[in-house]
């Protein structure tokens, strides 16, 4: 095995390894640890979307877009939350700003195809496609972000800048409506171009600036704190809990102090949490197959009412269904059959079931219908009606 001084930062792709090697020795040498440019990762990549296509996707309701400027004479930078009136682009500068829209994927099927490229990672460790569009000297300044990202260049040339040192500055300024650096000093300098693709893994200071007009497609991963997962765990499971688990003290002895909160107490209310926070791998995989399900930014999908017979009659003429952009569903095993999870709830299917609604590709189509049982067309209706699945 290489010492981690010799592995390459960048590397070139080609058809057969589009990471540039295979995709257990990315995961066993880069993945978050260590930074790698790909150069021709998508050789001959037409981008999905084009800037005016972004620019009106930034404009509609429910969309999470965003405008970044950077004024070089005051060094100061000022942000726009979407949606956007269309007219509001005209009046833009020529230079240094940047529009970026986050979950691209929930709203265009060829940008959701792009997530085929990391598909040796879970899915469910993904979190969105966000594109960005900038002008010459766009940028969102010098920052870190907290999880793992790809960034594919589809547009026009981008500089990098990343500083991929030990123990590198990480203070933020305090006049800018973002979280940028106070200090940045970059290792290395590169220029992509259409195709090339940069990965950087979590608290990578990193700085890019377009060198012209150019879009960029960054792949990002879902990577939720510590504190997220524990106010959600907790607000989730304390209406479930045994209202006879509590503080107890059945070994209390005389108090030197009354008023004091002495080590015995603070074990105590420790061991009472732990008894609280214990559940058994099944009953952790089934909240955290909910968690996970929870989609920031898409509204609940609205009931509907469709029967057996209807299904069977679509499908007979040709329509197939498939998930929901708008639904993130994942599921875990419990023995024979799957808890499938989607919208922070979970039900019970075939592993069958499960498998094809979960699948990338997953389609349920005349055929697949007449290889289950009726127990698992119940359960193909039951997803239908919450939304999670619908005819494509």
């Amino acid at each position: 095995m290489k010492r981690n001084n010799d592995l390459p930062i960048e590397v070139r792709a080609s058809a057969r390894l589009p990471l540039g090697m295979q995709p257990g020795t990315f995961l066993r040498d880069y993945w978050q640890k260590r930074p790698l440019l790909i150069r021709a990762a998508a050789d001959g990549f037409e981008c999905p979307l084009n800037p005016d296509d972004l620019a009106g996707l930034s404009c509609i309701e429910g969309t999470l877009g965003r405008i970044v400027r950077f004024d070089r004479r005051r060094d100061r930078w000022h942000l726009e939350n979407g949606p956007f009136a269309e007219q509001h682009f005209a009046t833009l500068p020529k230079r240094d700003w940047t529009l970026l829209v986050q979950d691209v994927d929930r709203w265009d099927p060829e940008v959701r195809a792009l997530l085929r490229r990391v598909d040796f990672l879970p899915r469910w460790r993904v979190d969105d496609v966000m594109i960005s569009y900038a002008v010459p000297g766009g940028s969102v300044g010098a920052h870190v972000d907290q999880y793992d990202v790809f960034l594919l260049q589809g547009i026009g040339h981008r500089r990098w800048q990343i500083d991929a040192r030990p123990n590198p500055p990480l203070a933020f300024r305090e006049d800018a409506p973002i979280c940028l650096l106070k200090h940045f000093d970059a290792s290395h300098d590169w220029l992509l171009g259409p195709g090339d693709m940069l990965y950087l893994p979590p608290g990578v200071p990193h700085f890019g600036v377009a060198e012209d007009e150019c879009l960029t497609l960054s792949i990002g991963m879902r990577a939720p704190s510590a504190g997220e997962m524990l106010a959600a765990f907790a607000a989730h499971n304390a209406l479930d809990l045994d209202e006879a688990l509590r503080y107890a003290d059945p070994d209390l002895s005389l108090p030197a102090n009354p008023a004091e909160i002495d080590a015995d107490a603070v074990r105590r209310a420790r061991t009472t949490l732990q008894a609280a926070l214990a559940l058994d791998d099944s009953a952790m995989a089934a909240w955290f197959g909910r968690f996970l399900s929870v989609y920031r930014a898409a509204e609940r999908p609205a009931p509907k009412r469709i029967s057996v017979a209807q299904i069977e009659k679509r499908l007979a003429r040709g329509d197939a269904l498939t998930p929901s952009p708008s639904v993130r569903l994942n599921f875990s095993r419990d023995g024979e059959v799957a808890l499938l999870h989607g919208d922070g709830e979970t039900l019970r299917t075939s592993l069958a079931v499960a498998c094809t609604c979960t699948a990338f590709d997953g389609v349920i189509d005349a055929a697949q219908w007449a290889a289950w049982s009726e127990t698992e067309h119940a359960q193909v209706v039951d997803l239908v009606r919450r939304g999670w699945i619908s005819f494509s």
